[in-house]
């Protein structure tokens, strides 16, 4: 039940001036991805600032998504919630609108034990009929979900994926060793994507690729294909763009970085601002030194 391997696009939610989702400009970026060898798109997620998001934009953007792709690649939607019934609600919708697979964070703020984690997962899991990937994102959600979880989740039939924003090498073995080839692993860092790759993971769910979708698919791709001096090379290339990326809470400088682009404005919800000029200048930098702009 893989649903990618490669590079999944976190896709950014792009707004109007009135703070209305800009439908116009989200099928440019789609359309970019598609020309671009983008492996899957990953429709309201932590980079599409789903947390802003009320129920009904949430899924219009999921349905609109599904309608523009038209099947040309999967469209995993970010449907997690801190509230299992609302997770579940927003994954049964999301499935009827033609998702192909969801994209499921840990709870946040209320927190939980390894049992509830364990719960709320499978809760989800037992209403849905498509595939899902957990999400463990510590550093947003205070809230890891334990090797040992993950391997009791992957009896679920519709669980068969991590996204792994962990940042930590350790933990994506320990979660390998565990599950073997039960589990398909995605990188949550585009810093750390080959590294991630060498231990058993097929791809990376990725901010970089909102920018650099072609180069993203190509470092996945290499090394699955044995080419790893070469994914090497571009994992290394574009390691301070990407650091650039990151050099305020994402996805504030993606964002600024597509309208250095020409994809419309880096309009944000708040609580999420505009980036600083000096994070403005030190995208202009690294942008230019890896041919974006």
């Amino acid at each position: 039940m893989t649903l990618f391997k490669g590079s999944g696009v976190a896709i950014v939610t792009p707004f109007n001036e009135d703070m209305t989702v800009n439908y116009e400009e989200l099928d440019k970026l789609i359309e970019f991805q598609i020309a671009n060898k983008t492996d899957a798109i990953i429709i309201a997620g932590t980079t599409g600032e789903a947390s802003t998001l009320s129920d009904e934009e949430h899924l219009e953007l999921i349905g609109h998504t599904v309608k523009k792709v038209n099947g040309r690649l999967p469209v995993i939607a970010g449907t997690g919630s801190n509230d299992t019934r609302h997770g579940i609600n927003l994954s049964v919708e999301a499935e009827k609108l033609g998702a192909d697979g969801l994209l499921q964070v840990t709870p946040y703020y209320n927190k939980t034990t390894q049992k509830g984690l364990k719960e709320h997962f499978l809760a989800i899991a037992d209403a849905v009929n498509i595939p899902i990937i957990l999400y463990t994102v510590p550093g947003r959600t205070n809230m890891p979900i334990a090797p040992e979880t993950v391997l009791e989740l992957l009896d679920h039939p519709n669980i068969i994926g991590l996204k792994d924003a962990t940042g930590d090498l350790g933990y994506t073995v320990a979660v390998k060793a565990l599950c073997g080839d039960k589990i398909d692993i995605y990188s949550g860092n585009d810093d750390i994507v080959v590294p991630l790759l060498s231990v058993g993971g097929i791809g990376v769910i990725s901010v970089l690729a909102n920018c650099a979708p072609l180069e993203t698919h190509n470092m996945v791709m290499n090394y699955l294909e044995g080419n790893v001096s070469e994914a090497r090379s571009l994992q290394l290339k574009y390691k301070e763009f990407i650091d650039a990326l990151f050099a305020e809470a994402s996805p504030i400088p993606v964002k600024s970085a597509l309208e250095l682009m020409g994809y419309g404005k880096s309009n944000l919800r708040l609580p999420l601002t505009s980036p600083s000029d000096s994070t403005v200048e030190l995208l202009k930098t690294k942008m230019k030194e890896v041919g974006l702009l």
